[in-house]
Order: structure tokens, then C-alpha cells, then sequence
């Protein structure tokens, strides 16, 4: 099974790209972010033709996002508990094919010092619950996902460039640390731990992509249960270099069929 995130940066405006990555990248379960239109507008007809089931969790004109797959969609979860005041639409999961999926737009928090950034921190306790209670049954689980954190100075061409950004705090990198030790794994540096120049994000000021100072801060967590079937993981640049491209690009890993059951 190959499991794929994207932060499109609104899908209407990537609908093309979006699509021939889905012939190029060959997902079987695509999760995408910052779609940024409500469910009804969502190219659902578009995707459906291309083999794929759609399950979309959407706000007008920011956040929203999406999962597509080509099996069913199954058990689907929309929101994130813990807040029953956040109507910002930030996570969908579901499960296809026994392995439970999310897709993830975490809060970006700048600026820090502000409830923007309280509001990041919240969401990052409110989503450690939810991924502690995913693993209690010891299902495979993937949590893919713009999580807007860089987790360490190897993902990002300028550490001090960052240093006074939400994404590189040192309270936003623990969150995310406590979250892998909850039983997640980096399915990209598992496989890749000192792979440089390792980005996901270029942003689109300064001739960021041109100069290739990007920083890594969209993720594939795995629990152990999906991580024991991890075949490879990467990043596809390519989206990123062509013309209208969202200021993400996508990211995937493989994971093997479970093995069968031992004869008795």
C-alpha cells in the first residue's frame, strides 16, 4: 500500500497538478491539506473518475482537509475531539484496508507569544490523546499531514533563519517528539536519517525554491504495527518545480501487506 500526504494550498487552484500525481505518484490513499473549500465544492466527480473513494472534511476559503483512496473509506472520524468550541477543519482519519489513516493541517502559531500560538499547542495535546487512543487496539496506523513543525535542525536549510518561527520552537518541537513517543516513527528518517536537503516546503518569497531553502515539516508517523512493514519512503520534488505549484510537495511511503496469519 502506498500512503501519500500533499498540502495542495487549495485544491481548486492545484486540481490539475493534483490529479496527474495521482497517475505519476500512484497513491492508494492520498491525505491532502489546506484544500480550502467547503465539502459541497470539493472536485469529488474529478477524483471519483480516476478510480479513487473521497472523504473530505472542508471549510470556506482556509484549512480543510481530504482523504482519497482507492479502496473504501471506512470508519470515518471527522474533527478532532477535546474542543468542541474549534470549528477550524484540521483532521479526518479512516480506515482502508485495516490500516487506520488521518490527514493533518496542525496549526502554524505564528505569531508566537500570541493565542495563535496557545491555540498550536492545544491542538498538538488534543491530537497526542487522540493518536495514544489509535494505538490501544495495536492496528497499524499512519498519521500523514502538514504538522507545521521542523523536528530538528537537519530539516531546514537555515536553522537560525527559523529560530524566532512558531515551526521551530522548542515547545512545538517537544510536542511533537512526545507524540513519537507515544509509539510513532518518522516513516522519511527511519529509512533516511541523514538524507540532507530533505524539504517538503519552499516558501514562495525570496526565491526560496530557486535557492532550495526549504525545511521539512510535513510528516508520515507510523506505529510500530505499520512500521514493521515499511518497504521505503520519500519525497517527490518534481510538483514543486512546475508552474503554478502549491509551496508544498508531496510525500509518500510504501508499506507491505500485512503478512498471513500462521497455519495452525
Amino acid at each position: 500500500m502506498r500512503l501519500a500526504s500533499w498540502n495542495v494550498n487549495s485544491i481548486k487552484a492545484r486540481l490539475d497538478g493534483a490529479l496527474a500525481w495521482l497517475d505519476e505518484g500512484a497513491p492508494d490513499v492520498l491525505a491532502l491539506q489546506e484544500i480550502k473549500c467547503i465539502d459541497e465544492n470539493f472536485p469529488r466527480l474529478e477524483f471519483e473518475a480516476k478510480g479513487y473513494h473521497v472523504l473530505v472534511a472542508g471549510q470556506k476559503s482556509y484549512n480543510g482537509v481530504a482523504l482519497v483512496s482507492r479502496k473504501p473509506l471506512e470508519d470515518p472520524v471527522i474533527g478532532l475531539a477535546g474542543d468542541s468550541t474549534d470549528e477550524q477543519a484540521r483532521y479526518i482519519e479512516a480506515t482502508v484496508d485495516g490500516v487506520r489513516v488521518a490527514s493533518i493541517y496542525l496549526p502554524n502559531g505564528n505569531p508566537i507569544g500570541t493565542p495563535k500560538f496557545d491555540y498550536k499547542l492545544a491542538w498538538m495535546d488534543r491530537l497526542r490523546a487522540r493518536a495514544a487512543e489509535l494505538l490501544s487496539d495495536c492496528k497499524p496506523v499512519a498519521l500523514m499531514g502538514d504538522f507545521n513543525v521542523i523536528p530538528t535542525a537537519n530539516d531546514c536549510y537555515d536553522p537560525s533563519a527559523w529560530a524566532d518561527d512558531a515551526l521551530f520552537q522548542a515547545e512545538s518541537v517537544a510536542q511533537f517528539r512526545a507524540l513519537c513517543w507515544l509509539g510513532y516513527y518518522d516513516a522519511f528518517r527511519t529509512l533516511k536519517p541523514n538524507a540532507p536537503a530533505a524539504y517538503t516546503f519552499w516558501d514562495y518569497q525570496a526565491g526560496a525554491w530557486h535557492k532550495d531553502n526549504g525545511i521539512r515539516i510535513d510528516h508520515i508517523l507510523l506505529s510500530a504495527a505499520s512500521l514493521d512493514r515499511l518497504v521505503d519512503a520519500g519525497i517527490d520534488r518534481r510538483p514543486r518545480g512546475r508552474p503554478k505549484a502549491s509551496d508544498h510537495t508531496p510525500i509518500w511511503c510504501e508499506i507491505a501487506d500485512a503478512a498471513p496469519a500462521p497455519r495452525l
